[in-house]
This record gives structure tokens, C-alpha cells and sequence, in this order.
């Protein structure tokens, strides 16, 4: 019998996907394990295996198409002994059975109607308990929350009671700003300079998608520090002197120190290694070390395993070849799935501070700056100092200001004397 090759979820994010190449064409024998295409997906170009042998006979979704479904039919493997009148069958969508006649039944009695059930949304007068981003929402759309039903603690109206609202149609009030004057919605701004389109890609989507999320249901608060990098400088200018010559030659950055710093101060302070949800807040026990890096179609964040059980050398070479594998879209799903804290550096872009976006489901990222020499005061006279400027975001419902600024103080003392990352 025929078989339907179908478009895989190569990633928990993925929905749908570019068929970016075909690297089998029609007649072709196929056998499990072989490479068959290549696939786009949310964060990287991924290699898609044959899981069964047969004869490429039919290719349903040429190369370079976009939005193709998970699990949506993309070509036709028969097997062996089988011809074309096997790919019609295998290519057609299955009709679903007509329904079973339903017995006739005598008429029932109709039921009594029951009584409305009371809204526990407004247990006490026109009062409606409900959520401040229940509220946001319903207000942003117009929605009367007397209409909505709760679902949360004694009938305490929730997000999702929100959206259930707005999928199902229901009828809106007029917003509140609007209630007191319906004035006519501004027109659209018509963009009238030229411009080049660039459409998104899947993993542009999904940043954008991501970020917003984060930005609007996240509660930032942010902590700066001052670091002073000329002690790191030294040192790791003494130990790229120290490199062999070939094969285990190797070349430490500044981002190198960051990175061990970061895992290091993990584990001094378990409690910023954390994730949020509604029933606990999770600790993680291991401490991976998620990183930004730039890549053609937007960042993604390879991660760094069990940081804090790894050396600046073997940091370095791992950044290294992530780093590269991800600008090239070669990152496979366990390179980049998990991290408990991210670390996003554009200090080598110039840039003297910044604040970053927290990537859920992780509470945590350290925005790090330029290394530049500025005047600083040291026992009581003015003296010059190359000053690292470094800014945590920090999820304020899993992490407080204290653990922050716990977490801040002893990654501040590693960096500003590096001899105690290597003890």
C-alpha cells in the first residue's frame, strides 16, 4: 500500500513549515534513514530522514514552498510491486463514512428548563471579580465582563474566559474610552515612501510572536551594574598566550568569562534559575546557559549544558561551534530547546548598555555592554578604568529584587576579579 510522506514538527513550536529542498526527485529508491529534503523550520534548516523504503512516486509539494501544515501529505512513497494508479489512491484525501441512520425514537418530553445557573462573576451587586489582565483584555476589545462567565477561584474571571468570550462571538460593549464619546476610528496610515518588502520567515514570525508575549505578560523590573574588566582583559590575554599550536589551540572572548561568570553565579544563587507557572515556581538543578546569537533571519539561543561543570576553553569551543552551526541554520532542536537564563551580548556592536526582552518560559536575561575605558573614583582619587556595563531583566513573579540583586553581586565580583572563576 501506498504511504504518505507527511511534513514533520521538527520543534514544540512548530505548526507549519518551508519545504526548503527536495533532495530526492520522483522515481528515486529510498531506503529508512535517508535524507529525503530539507526543511525550514522556526529556528533553523533541518535535514527530514525517510522512516520507510519504497519509491519516491509522486512529489506533492514542490521545493520552496512555505506554510506547508505538520503532517500535511508532501509526497508519496510506494512500495515495492506497486504503480501509479496506487499513488491516485494514496494522494486523495480519505472520505469520511456517511453517518449511521439514527432509530426513530418517540418523542420525549421536553425537560424542564433548568434554572440560569448565577454568575459568579458578580456575586455581589454589579461587582465582577475579575483578574487585571482579564480586565486589560476585555477592555482592549470592548467586552462586557458582566457577560462572561468565570472559571477561575469562585468564579473569578480569567484570561482564558476572555478569549473564550472573543472566539465565540459574543457581542461587545463599546469601549470604555469610547462610551463617553463614539468618535470614528482613525484611518490607517498609508505609507507613501518607497520600500522593499521582505517577507517573514517562520522563525521571524515566531520571535516577534514570542517577544510580544513576553513584553505584555511578563512583569520586567531591571538591575545595573558597573564592572570593571581590566583584571579579565590581563588574564585572558596571559591564557590566549598560553594556546598550543594546532589541534587544541583555542582563543578565549570576553563573552567566554560571561558565560563561566553566569553559571557560576547560578549556582551561588539557585533561586534565579527559575521558571514561572501558575501552580510553582520552578528551580532548575541544572544550570544551562542559554546565548543570543545573530543569525540572517533573527537570534536564536543555542545552549550552553551544565555551564558551571565546564572550563573557559571548553565554553569557548562549544560557543564556537554553536555559534557558527547557527548562522549556517544547522542547529538541531537539543541545541537550542531548554536554558534556564539567557545572556545577550552587544558589546562587541558598540553598544554601552541595554536592556533586554526575558525569553520564556526562563524568569532571567543579562543584557551586557561595551568594555570602554571611563573615569572612575578608586580610595578617593579619580583614576581611569575599563567599565563593562551589564543590565539583568528579571521576571518579578518568580524572582525578587533581593535575589536579583544577590545574583548581580556575585557575578560582578567574578568578573571584576577573574581569578576566582578559575578556583
Amino acid at each position: 500500500m501506498a504511504i504518505q510522506i507527511l511534513m514533520p514538527a521538527l520543534s514544540p513550536t512548530m505548526t507549519d513549515g518551508k519545504l526548503a529542498k527536495w533532495l530526492k526527485k520522483e522515481g528515486d529508491a529510498v531506503v529508512s534513514g535517508d535524507v529525503i529534503a530539507e526543511i525550514e523550520t522556526d529556528k533553523a534548516t533541518m535535514e527530514m530522514e525517510a522512516v520507510d523504503e519504497g519509491t519516491i512516486g509522486k512529489i506533492l509539494v514542490p521545493e520552496g514552498s512555505e506554510g506547508v501544515a505538520v503532517n500535511a501529505p508532501i509526497a508519496v512513497l510506494l512500495e515495492e510491486g506497486e504503480d501509479a494508479s496506487a499513488i491516485e489512491a494514496a494522494s486523495s484525501p480519505a472520505k469520511a463514512p456517511a453517518p449511521a441512520p439514527a432509530a426513530e425514537k418517540p418523542a420525549a418530553p421536553a425537560p424542564e428548563k433548568p434554572a440560569a445557573p448565577q454568575s459568579a462573576a458578580a456575586p455581589a451587586g454589579d461587582r465582577v471579580f475579575a483578574s487585571p489582565l482579564a480586565r486589560r483584555m476585555a477592555e482592549q476589545a470592548g467586552l462586557s465582563l458582566a457577560d462572561v462567565q468565570g472559571s477561575g477561584p469562585q468564579g473569578r474571571i480569567v484570561k482564558a474566559d476572555v478569549e473564550k468570550a472573543l472566539a465565540g462571538g459574543r457581542p461587545t460593549a463599546a469601549p470604555a474610552a469610547s462610551q463617553a464619546a463614539a468618535a470614528p476610528a482613525p484611518a490607517a496610515p498609508q505609507i507613501t515612501a518607497p520600500y522593499t518588502e521582505v517577507p517573514n520567515s517562520s522563525m521571524r514570525k515566531v520571535i516577534a510572536k514570542r517577544l510580544s508575549e513576553s513584553k505584555q505578560t511578563i512583569p520586567h523590573f531591571y538591575l545595573t551594574v558597573d564592572c570593571e574588566i581590566d583584571g579579565l582583559l590581563a588574564l585572558r590575554k596571559q591564557l590566549n598566550a598560553k594556546s598550543p599550536e594546532g589541534e587544541g589551540a583555542y582563543k578565549l572572548s570576553v563573552n567566554d568569562f560571561v558565560v563561566r561568570a553566569v553559571a557560576l553565579a547560578l549556582r551561588q544563587v539557585p533561586a534565579a534559575n527559575a521558571t514561572w507557572t501558575d501552580q510553582a515556581v520552578l528551580r532548575y538543578d541544572e544550570v544551562d546557559v542559554s546565548v543570543a546569537v545573530a543569525t540572517p533571519n533573527g537570534l536564536i539561543t543555542p545552549v550552553v549544558r551544565k555551564a558551571d561543570t565546564k572550563g573557559l576553553v571548553q565554553i569557548s569551543r562549544e560557543m564556537k561551534d554553536l555559534g557558527q552551526r547557527a548562522r549556517d541554520g544547522k542547529l538541531v532542536p537539543e541545541d537550542y530547546q531548554g536554558g534556564g537564563f539567557t545572556i545577550s551580548n552587544m558589546g562587541m556592536l558598540g553598544i554601552k548598555s541595554f536592556s533586554a526582552i526575558i525569553n520564556p518560559p526562563q524568569s532571567c536575561i543579562l543584557a551586557v555592554g561595551a568594555g570602554e575605558q571611563r573615569p572612575v573614583v578608586k580610595d578617593g582619587a579619580l583614576a581611569v578604568a575599563t567599565v563593562m556595563t551589564t543590565t539583568l531583566s528579571v521576571d518579578h513573579r518568580s524572582v525578587d529584587g533581593a535575589i536579583g540583586a544577590e545574583f548581580m553581586v556575585a557575578f560582578k565580583r567574578m568578573i571584576d576579579d577573574p581569578l576566582t572563576m578559575l578556583l
